[in-house]
This record gives structure tokens, sequence and C-alpha cells, in this order.
């Protein structure tokens, strides 16, 4: 999103940025930056969101909506979503990726492509996944990576959801790389552990990127400092 907004009544009705998340930066220090920075160059307060948290160590499309087009950020969040994404076979980590330290090891000689292929296929339609205990969802009103980073013994429910494609991008031992098509609520790091027990072995995820939000794509977005300087200079 590179063609942009200069006046202050656009982001009032409801503007869509694009932006392409940076490796470490949270949805919400996106959400606060944007904020800070129109509320400065136009002095008035405004309504900011985002429409679908990525996780800190993950990079790509974060849409964030403006004034009254915050109204539609549930629209936004239940649009199908597509990600790449590199998963190393053979360990695991409490987070599902590389958060935490490597926990277990497991072997993983015997995968070769023709597995992988074999077992992708049972994670395509509707299916049940247990969201990471290192996530953003509350648990009796707390977020479970607080509880989990506590040391905190709690479960989190499975849940519905839905995958659209799997495609394998790349394999090099113990490397496996996966272009994934999703829906609502898919935690991407769950698929990884998911497919390493499938495999009669372990995995997590090692990079992660989403490319696109329904018909959002990551190469028309803009990088955060990228924005916050072609505002500052409007």
């Amino acid at each position: 999103m590179i063609e942009f907004l200069t006046e202050d009544k656009d982001f009032r009705e409801g503007a869509v940025i694009c932006i392409d998340k940076p490796l470490e930066w949270t949805s919400f220090d996106i959400v606060k930056k944007i904020k800070y920075s129109l509320q400065k160059q136009f002095d008035y307060k405004l309504k900011v969101g985002h429409a679908g948290t990525l996780d800190p160590l993950a990079t790509g499309l974060v849409i964030i909506c403006t004034g009254k087009g915050t109204k539609r950020i549930e629209e936004y969040m239940g649009q199908i979503k597509e990600y790449l994404c590199t998963v190393k076979l053979g360990a695991t980590t409490p987070s599902f990726d590389l958060e935490t330290q490597e926990d277990n090891i497991f072997p993983f000689e015997h995968i070769t492509r023709e597995l992988i292929d074999d077992k992708l296929r049972d994670f395509i339609g509707e299916i049940d996944q247990v969201p990471p205990i290192f996530s953003a969802l509350r648990v009796n009103g707390e977020r479970a990576y607080k509880k989990a980073r506590k040391g905190e013994d709690f479960e989190i429910k499975s849940r519905k959801i839905n995958i659209y494609e799997i495609d394998i991008i790349g394999f090099e031992s113990p490397y496996l790389e996966l272009r994934i098509v999703c829906g609502k609520g898919t935690y991407v790091r769950s698929i990884a552990r998911d497919i390493g027990k499938s495999l009669g072995s372990g995995a997590y995820l090692t990079a992660l990127r989403r490319t696109a939000i329904g018909n959002y794509k990551v190469e028309n977005a803009v990088g955060i400092n990228d924005f916050i300087g072609k505002l500052d200079e409007n």
C-alpha cells in the first residue's frame, strides 16, 4: 500500500493499511505505533485496530483498520489466510517454535518426501486442533502465554479449524518448507507439531510468514517504518 492517504478524513472514515510486519514486533506494537503517529499528525484521537494477530517471531501481512473501518475487523479476520513456513523435524519445543529451547529429540532419518506427501493429506479439510499453550488465548481470564511462562499447568481445548491447501515448497531433511492456506483460528505452530507426530517424530516451527489475507497480499504491503516516514513527510 504505497499510494498514500494524506487527509485526516481518510483515516476517520476508515482506512485499510497493509503492513509487512517485521520480526519481533507484535501486532499490537504496529497498532500502537500507527495510532500514535496519526494522532500526532492530525491532533485528534482515532480508533486503530488490527485484523488478526501475528506472532512476534512471524513476519508478513497485518491489516490495520482506522476510524469507522474498525467495524470491519471481524470481516477481515474471517477471511482465508496464506502462510509460508519452515518446519524442523526431529525435535520439539514447548512453544512449538523458536521462543523456547528444544525439549525432546526424535528420530527423523526415516522421513521421506513420499511419507510427508502421504501424511499431509490427513490435514486437509475440517480438523481438530489444540492451540499452543504459548498463545494469546485467554484461559480463566489470563493470556495463555503468561500462564505458560510462569510454569503453570493448564490445558487448552481442541477446536475445529479448516485447512484448504498444504503444499511442499522444499524438503532438505530435517527442514521442511510448506505453503499453507487455512481458515480463521488456525495456529501454524500447532500444524507443525501435529505433522511431526504424524510422521513418527517431532517438529516445530522455525520460520513463519503470512503472505495473504483474502485478496490482500503481502507484496502490496508497506514496512512500518516506511509508512511512518511517509506520514511524517506528508
